[in-house]
């Protein structure tokens, strides 16, 4: 079954690919508590099912393998390399399809890393979807909101942001996911995947109980899971204060890379850090992932000294090494780190006694070009 899916990209040309996708009933906005943190780091594709948002509707018929497909073709579309990929509910069983989907043959596996958000292998017996399907197509969708939000979200919650996305789905394509939900089930596949997994559990989640979620985790080799107290169906949402940073850090291995690029972009300018993403190759990807983490964070983010110090230290020590392409790109860096430009002629002046007459003056050249263009 061909299907073109809607879609949007978020983030910096040249970053990782993100793939996320969301849950029955609702829209790529799903992921909106979490663009922000994910979008400093990844170029985040997110999509909408058959029938919801802006994706055009779907007849029955339909498989978690066809959704799949669909989606694999927007990657193909945008991306060549390796990408990440994760989704709620369905959404999740989507990205699990994906992942365990690769085969052993292929020359590489492309799914780098997998997120799995209060989803499931197989998403109980088929019966109650089949009848959920039925009374769709005869009702609408719109009246399984009051039904829906006590599923997605904890008693006192005001998800009514993510309920209102109900009123734009097509009842047909609504019903054709509950079918290929009926017949879901990978659990058999489970053992196939190899992308390092977060699996997000909420503990209060009727949907997708706990249950659900040890099962995915013993599964998958490797497999992490995270419980999430105080939240239902959609932990993502409703807690995303713990949600969204378990999700950095899984998909950075650790935090150091985000907290990392948020300073180079502060120090550098997004200007600037989006033509050296993009410019960014598999060659030189894990040279920028090294300076990232080193030197924008464990260094740059250190608190003994502020930033307008480590500035008067980097232009010393780049005047010292002649390193003058370098010098320029910091002594804007200075300025935005709140340096005068009669403080950085003072750091230069310096530097002609200490580092020689000589660098001193190419400096001092460099520094004077870059002044005179800001």
């Amino acid at each position: 079954m061909s299907m073109k899916l809607h879609h949007r990209v978020d983030g910096p040309a040249g970053a990782p690919l993100l793939v996320l996708g969301p849950s029955l009933g609702t829209t790529l906005d799903i992921w909106e508590p979490q663009l922000s943190a994910l979008t400093e780091v990844w170029r985040v594709l997110r999509y909408d099912l058959p029938g919801h948002g802006g994706s055009a509707p779907a007849a029955s018929g339909l498989t978690i393998d066809d959704l799949a497909r669909a989606v694999l073709d927007l990657v193909d579309d945008d991306h060549d390399d390796e990408f990440a990929v994760g989704g709620i509910s369905l959404g999740g069983a989507i990205a699990t399809a994906i992942a365990a989907g690769e085969q052993a043959a292929a020359p590489r596996r492309r799914v780098r890393s997998l997120v799995l958000c209060c989803t499931s292998a197989r998403f109980g017996e088929p019966g109650p979807w089949l009848e959920r399907a039925a009374l769709v197509r005869a009702s609408g969708v719109a009246q399984l909101a009051p039904a829906l939000a006590a599923r997605w979200f904890t008693a006192g919650y005001d998800g009514r942001w993510v309920t209102d996305m109900l009123d734009g789905v097509d009842a047909e394509s609504y019903a054709a996911c509950c079918e290929a939900i009926a017949s879901c089930d990978l659990t058999g596949r489970l053992p196939a995947i190899t992308a390092p997994t977060l699996i997000v559990a909420g503990a209060d989640d009727p949907a997708t109980p706990l249950g659900q979620a040890l099962t995915l985790a013993q599964g998958i080799p490797g497999a992490l899971l995270r419980v999430v107290p105080g939240a239902a169906h959609l932990a993502s949402v409703e807690r995303a204060d713990a949600v969204t940073p378990a999700i950095v850090q899984h998909l950075g291995g650790d935090s150091s890379h985000a907290a990392g690029m948020r300073t180079r972009r502060e120090v550098l300018g997004d200007a600037h850090v989006d033509r050296a993403v993009a410019a960014t190759t598999g060659f030189t990807r894990d040279f920028q992932h090294l300076i990232t983490r080193y030197a924008w964070d464990e260094i740059w983010n250190r608190p003994g000294l502020d930033r307008r110090t480590r500035s008067c230290v980097t232009l010393t020590a780049l005047v010292a090494r002649g390193q003058l392409d370098e010098l320029a790109m910091h002594v804007r860096a200075a300025l935005r780190n709140g340096l005068t430009p009669d403080e950085i002629g003072e750091v230069l002046l310096q530097t002609a006694i200490y580092c020689g007459v000589p660098a001193a003056n190419a400096a001092f050249a460099v520094a004077q070009r870059v002044l005179s263009q800001d």
